[in-house]
């Protein structure tokens, strides 16, 4: 069972989430806290493998939260949950470290689909973000320093799965569409990333853009 704490000061709000959560078989909530201060020593207690954490926290924000949480238990994904869909909240909680940006009136369709995707070290955004967020990143990919000189040492095999991840597919969808397991999907991720000196899949995404793959792939 994976292990999930939840941060958020709505105890009301707090509750539907757990409840939520043991309907999955795979996860369990470990922990809770109300406020930046006590999800900060749960986390640190438990080490689970992912927290969901409150964006506006009554003592921090979840994006302060998230850096400071990456900083003492970086093997711990966190998933932002929001009342707000500002570009600036979503790019802030990336930057910070967060591994998902789920708008609260999504979670019940979201959730599961963002966990399973944290757990494979994947982006999750609810799907009416995501069209902003490449923009953004086509937006920054102007003034970016990347360079395309290393892409041709990809081979045909890591090119092809470069392009899918870019678009947005699953690992899982990745593999179902090759005919490989997901498994080999993530090890090519990781060869990827690597061989491109890039870090997170929106670096990946930024990458693309900059070349001009994202038109081709849209």
């Amino acid at each position: 069972m994976k292990k999930i704490v939840l941060i958020d000061d709505h105890d009301t709000f707090r509750a539907g989430l757990r409840q939520l959560i043991e309907k999955y078989s795979d996860f369990e909530v470990a922990g809770e806290g109300a406020d930046a201060r006590h999800g900060e020593e749960v986390v640190r207690t438990i080490k689970p493998d992912i927290a969901v954490v409150d964006l506006s926290l009554p003592d921090k924000s979840g994006i302060q939260l998230t850096r400071l949480l990456k900083g003492a238990v970086p093997e711990t994904r966190i998933i932002i949950v929001s009342m707000h869909s500002k570009i600036d909240y979503i790019m802030g909680a990336l930057r910070a470290g967060a591994i998902g940006y789920i708008v609260k009136e999504s979670v019940s369709d979201c959730l599961q689909n963002a966990l399973e995707a944290a757990l494979l070290d994947e982006y999750y955004l609810d799907s009416a973000l995501s069209r902003e967020i490449v923009g953004r990143l086509l937006e920054a990919a102007e003034s970016s320093d990347l360079s395309d000189s290393t892409y041709g040492n990809l081979t045909a095999r890591e090119q092809e799965i470069f392009r899918l991840l870019a678009q947005g597919t699953a690992v899982a969808d990745i593999a179902d569409k090759l005919c490989i397991s997901a498994k080999t999907v993530t090890n090519h991720r990781a060869n990827i990333l690597s061989k491109l000196d890039l870090h997170s899949t929106v670096d990946l995404v930024r990458y693309a853009a900059k070349l001009g793959l994202l038109e081709d792939i849209s």
